[in-house]
């Protein structure tokens, strides 16, 4: 005998996640992870975005301090989270008269991105209407599992203003982008928001590595120089995950329009989509601290300098990469090649078509390893 047994005759069954989602893009790069990790020094893994540095101590504690939480969190957070956050957003993205309705804590930002299509009420063609998601033609891959989730139709661009708007219900801007770090200037943000208010599309604004500016400073569509002091049709994520460490602990929040927060507080309070209390507590610490955030942008800021210097010197050139914690790099050749080249040096990276066709040629090389292990890369690069 085998595994579960059959399905009852009649038994309801969507469409296989096989169906429905492209398949999964790390699951390519396992032979070359195997390459890399034989290399006689241990492989250096330069292919995901998660930090390896410690969790400030005032956020563990703060996280510790709240343990004993029995009882359920509420989907819209305590009044210190919410307070936290608007704090945040006035200070760092100059947003302002910003209130507890225009924030919405999240379960991590990806689980945003991946279900944000459906909790707007996207879904396939009929008779008489049409969901279009759009987002960037190199783009991190949750924006399109977002779109097929919910069953909408998706477009990519390389300029969001020479999109059809005809049915288009959700454009995702990223600034600072992932892959590639590139950063919208204010007056393209400005236009933008303009356009999508134009032809009333909601605009969300995906601006998860915004405090990890190199060689030019971001802007949120919230500061009011874009928005022109209004968040109508306008909404930002934000994620702690880069910027405190804290990515084992899915914190992360939306901003903006409160209109459409408020929807999406009760669609999200029936499905439950709590941030646990103790998170909620280790939030408002690493919000209310800048001091940290300093710290762990310097430790990126000599780790990008290291590794730059050591693929420029190595043949390679580096495209955008003013911001995010990632160079978009490139030898003018297949992606593919790229990767197996550098694995045979025991350095893993992720391929730019992970990110769209259009970064066939590129690799993203990530900023989240270890001192150590940035310098044994550049070691072998040199």
């Amino acid at each position: 005998m085998s595994g579960a047994p059959d399905r009852p005759s009649g038994t309801p069954r969507g469409a296989s996640p096989r169906d429905r989602l492209p398949d999964f893009p790390w699951d390519k790069l396992e032979p070359y992870k195997a390459t890399a990790a034989a290399h006689p020094d241990g492989i250096v893994d330069l292919s995901v975005g998660t930090p390896v540095d410690p969790v400030p101590e005032l956020i563990q504690k703060a996280l510790v301090d709240a343990a004993d939480s029995p009882g359920y969190p509420t989907v819209w957070g305590t009044p210190e989270l919410r307070d936290a956050i608007t704090g945040w957003c006035a200070r760092r993205l100059g947003a302002r008269g910003i209130t507890h309705r225009n924030v919405l804590p999240i379960v991590g930002s990806k689980e945003l991105v991946a279900w944000l299509p459906t909790q707007l009420g996207l879904g396939p063609a009929t008779a008489t209407s049409r969901s279009v998601v759009a987002y960037p033609r190199l783009a991190y891959p949750t924006y399109e599992v977002g779109a097929r989730l919910a069953g909408a139709e998706y477009v990519t661009y390389d300029d969001p203003m020479e999109l059809d708007p005809t049915g288009l219900k959700l454009l995702w801007l990223n600034s600072p982008s992932n892959p590639t770090g590139r950063v919208l200037s204010k007056d393209e943000l400005t236009r933008v928001v303009a356009w999508a208010r134009s032809h009333g599309v909601l605009v969300a604004s995906d601006e998860c590595y915004l405090e990890l500016g190199w060689e030019a400073e971001p802007t949120s569509v919230l500061h009011p120089d874009v928005c022109g002091g209004s968040y109508e049709g306008l909404i930002a994520v934000h994620s702690l995950s880069k910027r405190s460490n804290l990515a084992g602990y899915r914190a992360a929040f939306l901003a903006g329009d409160a209109d459409v927060l408020g929807d999406l507080l009760q669609i999200r309070k029936h499905g439950g989509m709590m941030t646990s209390a103790p998170t909620q507590a280790a939030a408002v610490a690493a919000l209310g601290d800048d001091a940290h955030v300093q710290e762990q942008r310097e430790r990126y800021a000599a780790r990008r300098t290291a590794l730059r210097d050591a693929l420029l010197g190595h043949g390679f050139r580096i495209e955008h990469s003013e911001a995010s914690l990632y160079l978009w790099a490139t030898r003018d050749e297949s992606c593919w090649d790229t990767v197996a080249h550098l694995a045979a040096l025991g350095i893993l990276v992720a391929p730019g078509d992970f990110y769209g066709e259009a970064g066939r040629d590129f690799v993203r090389v990530a900023m989240t390893a270890t001192d150590e292990r940035v310098a044994a890369a550049v070691a072998r690069l040199r």
